[in-house]
């Protein structure tokens, strides 16, 4: 008989080797999912940040002399992946009398007139497409 290999040998190496290449793979496929997760993260981020300057401008533009001030806006994303709910919280005014539906603090320090303290929430929506449910929430003052 000639020294080689034997079937139980041959069989261990094969056995090794797909072991490698199955670990090789779920990571390959654990990064694949961590940058989707990265990349709609980043989208909603932007989107977000969108968001809060429609809110902003339509704040800005709101007609108040009805005896009431914005309270909260809905915001789609184009593409309808991710929904924004823009919730103001309180308004810092100088003469908050144009705003009965909402809460307002009175201020008497003129460069801080026209504040606003808001939540934005984005969430994705309930038919996109995307790995993993994305939520996120931000607190803000700003000046409309």
């Amino acid at each position: 008989m000639r020294p080689a290999f034997g079937l139980p040998q041959a069989l261990t190496i094969l056995i090794f080797v797909g072991g490698i290449v199955t670990v090789t793979l779920k990571y390959a496929s654990i990064n694949v999912n961590h940058y989707v997760d990265s990349y709609t993260r980043e989208q909603a981020e932007l989107f977000m940040q969108s968001a809060t300057e429609a809110a902003l401008l339509r704040i800005g533009t709101f007609d108040r002399s009805g005896g009431g001030c914005l309270r909260e806006l809905n915001v789609t994303s184009p593409d309808q992946r991710f929904n924004a709910l823009v919730r103001v919280e309180r308004y810092y005014l100088a003469d908050g009398s144009g705003c009965t539906n909402v809460p307002y603090t009175p201020i008497t320090y003129t460069p801080s007139h026209g504040m606003l303290s808001m939540r934005v929430v984005v969430t994705t929506a309930s038919g996109a497409k995307v790995l993993h449910p994305i939520r996120l929430e931000r607190r803000s003052l700003q000046r409309p």
